[in-house]
């Protein structure tokens, strides 16, 4: 190792990564060293030397594989929170080499064989169950990432591994710049009936970037307030049509996303066919619960049928309203969230800005970490760290007088920043095949308005549902108790239920009891009152059947373009079939949202994304489980956390929710849970 490599903070073997220190030129010498070891490795792993052995691969082959992983995990994680160009270019040129030793180990049809002979070999009955559910998930990825494949067809899938790769990072990027490019200063008197505390936010930006006025952009702190208060029908519609037209032939074209999409969803049909499968959807379900794609069609289509009635009223009674009360004759699409908050007020004599003022960050932060120390007997601690922003916080999480998993907490929406909020894995549990246990370490990463002035940070109702889901998978990511590595924590569930736990969170931000320890208000530091809060209650199912209408499109679109022969040239023709055959309203004809969907484009859930509301009927069944024993009994905590959070991918998802809940799961929860039963 040169003294570059002993400064390099990507090659550090601390507990915990420099992110203080990391800099763009740090990526490519640390790739090539680390990949260097990888490689040596490999090839030694798969010689006539080393035996068929599960412990003698692990100690020889996954030690620097999985550091390698871990090192790239940390450049990923800096582009998507602290992006920049350097950084952009440095993660560009170590890509391709990070996709081509990936692509080749998990299809090196030598390293396949030495598995197959462990499952072979008397030595395999002496696993364990874990090892052994690991062992089958190996052999299973190993036929997915093509090791059955030879000559021309086994180059050809290699390269689709690389120019997928590339596209999503491309896809990934140009949505990010899109969103950042936009800026609109506008003189405050525009922005009446927006929020004052969004409007103080506008007011320093445009001060800070040397305007007069108030700089709006597309982030959602911004972006949403402005479509739920302005009074400005204008500029409603100016801001929805530059947010739904991001990165697409409508915009700047050196953002455009339309061709990048096209050429992902042909390389993935291309793909499917490759490994003998007639769809990538059909590839794409082989991990996970659902069986088929008609399974999926079928599954989003009866829940669409149930949505729809509901949806249909909620969206007469908008019409109506917007025309008797707010004297909008023609309700627009850009009019939605403005009437539907209007519409939410009148019901229920309440605003979101008024609860806002309730929800403030240490408050809500407390009351969510004294929940998660009650039901799963655990301690959430500060600590120090180096972090990537001065905004970003550390946490060690303990049972008793032991630390067992650490978190990043990154709360708020900033330039070169990803939009959206998402659980990351910085390092996973792993009992170490040279010794010692490796314990988890978590991003946990939102979106929501950072503080203005000397007052706290206020989040929505919804900013703090996102929190609980989020925390939700880092709990499942965090607390396992499982040492194998590839099927600890999230690594190992099917793609369709790894959400059970991040949706089963959500739901105490709908409880009395949780509420009161989670809101200090702003001024005052009193706690929500019970007549806001029943009030919250009664509409917390407003507009669900439009809400769950959205997802079954988008859930809908994702499983056709990634079914149907031919989508890759028309994608955008049947997102507007589906929007068609979905929605009781079509959308506007300028609206591209396709082209930001991250989670289809550069997120891993393409032909996977119904899983929320698959995931969404064992999270809400499960969660009956407190509902009948209450939301703070520590017995039914420690169940969930026993059998579904501690045993992770170890077995599959159904028979750990069997474990929890004691029978198979059922729908009238979620249909009861979004007002449909």
């Amino acid at each position: 190792m040169t003294m570059n490599d002993v400064l390099n903070p990507l090659l550090d073997s601390a507990e915990l990564p420099a992110f203080d220190r990391i800099r763009p030129e740090h990526v490519g010498p640390a790739v090539d060293t680390l990949l260097a070891d990888a490689e040596a490795a490999l090839e030694r792993a798969v010689g006539p030397d080393v035996p068929a052995d599960h412990d003698t691969l692990a100690l020889l082959l996954d030690v620097p594989v999985e550091r390698l992983r871990r090192a790239w995990a940390h450049v990923n994680h800096l582009q998507a929170v602290a992006d920049s160009a350097a950084l952009r270019e440095a993660h560009a040129q170590a890509l391709p080499h990070i996709v081509d030793f990936t692509t080749r180990l998990g299809a090196d049809h030598r390293l396949y064989a030495k598995y197959k002979a462990i499952a072979a070999s008397p030595a395999a009955e002496r696993l364990s169950p874990v090892q052994r559910k690991a062992l089958a998930d190996t052999l299973r990825d190993f036929v997915l990432g093509g090791a059955e494949l030879q000559g021309a067809a086994r180059e050809r899938h290699a390269a689709i591994q690389d120019r997928m790769a590339a596209l999503g990072k491309t896809f990934g990027d140009r949505s990010l710049d899109a969103t950042d490019a936009f800026r609109l200063v506008v003189p405050e008197e525009r922005l009446a009936g927006v929020p004052a505390d969004v409007i103080e936010a506008a007011s320093t930006a445009a001060a800070e970037a040397g305007q007069q006025g108030c700089l709006l952009t597309l982030q959602i702190p911004c972006y949403l307030p402005v479509l739920q208060f302005a009074q400005d029908r204008a500029l409603r519609e100016q801001l929805f049509r530059a947010y739904n037209t991001r990165a697409s032939e409508l915009g700047p074209a050196e953002f455009d996303n339309t061709g990048v999409m096209a050429e992902m969803l042909a390389l993935r049909a291309e793909e499917a066919a490759l490994l003998g499968h007639a769809s990538y959807a059909e590839m794409a379900l082989v991990p996970k619960m659902a069986r088929t794609p008609d399974e999926v069609l079928a599954f989003v289509r009866q829940l669409a049928a149930r949505a729809r009635p509901s949806a249909e009223r909620e969206l007469a009674e908008m019409r109506e309203f917007a025309a008797a009360e707010l004297g909008i004759a023609d309700l627009q699409a850009w009019d939605r969230y403005f009437v539907a908050e209007k519409l939410k007020q009148a019901r229920y004599a309440f605003s979101s800005q008024e609860v806002k003022q309730y929800f403030t960050e240490p408050t809500v932060l407390k009351g969510l970490f004294g929940l998660i120390e009650t039901l799963f007997e655990v301690a959430i601690r500060p600590d120090d760290a180096p972090v990537w922003h001065e905004s970003v916080r550390f946490f060690r999480v303990w049972r008793g007088s032991k630390p067992v998993a650490a978190f990043y907490l990154d709360p708020y929406a900033r330039a070169g920043k990803q939009s959206g909020a998402w659980m990351d894995d910085s390092r996973s549990r792993w009992r170490r095949p040279e010794g010692g246990l490796q314990l988890p370490v978590a991003h946990l990463v939102c979106n929501y308005a950072a503080p203005v002035g000397e007052q706290p940070a206020r989040l929505t109702h919804q900013d703090v549902v996102t929190l609980f889901h989020e925390f939700g998978h880092g709990l499942h990511h965090m607390l396992t108790q499982v040492d194998e590595l590839s099927v600890a924590g999230i690594s190992g569930v099917e793609g369709d239920a790894v959400e059970l736990p991040s949706q089963f969170m959500e739901n105490f931000c709908w409880e009395w009891e949780v509420l009161q320890r989670l809101t200090a208000h702003v001024d005052t530091g009193e706690p929500l009152p019970r007549a806001l809060f029943e009030r919250m209650r009664a509409a917390r199912n407003f507009q669900k059947g439009l809400q769950l209408l959205r997802q079954c499109e988008y859930a809908l679109f994702d499983m056709r373009v990634h079914t149907e022969s031919g989508s890759a040239t028309r994608a955008m023709a049947v997102c507007e079939e589906v929007n068609a055959e979905v929605q009781p309203e079509r959308a506007p004809d300028f609206a591209r949202y396709p082209c930001t969907f991250g989670h289809l484009f550069d997120g891993g859930y393409a032909a996977g994304y119904y899983g929320y509301a698959w995931a969404e009927v064992l999270s809400a069944d499960a969660y009956g489980a407190f509902e009948e024993a209450g939301v703070f009994d520590p017995a039914t905590g420690r169940r969930f956390r026993e059998q579904i959070l501690e045993v992770g991918g170890s077995r599959p998802a159904l028979e750990s929710f069997r474990a929890f809940r004691g029978r198979e799961p059922r729908l009238d929860a979620l249909l009861r849970h979004q007002g449909l039963a």
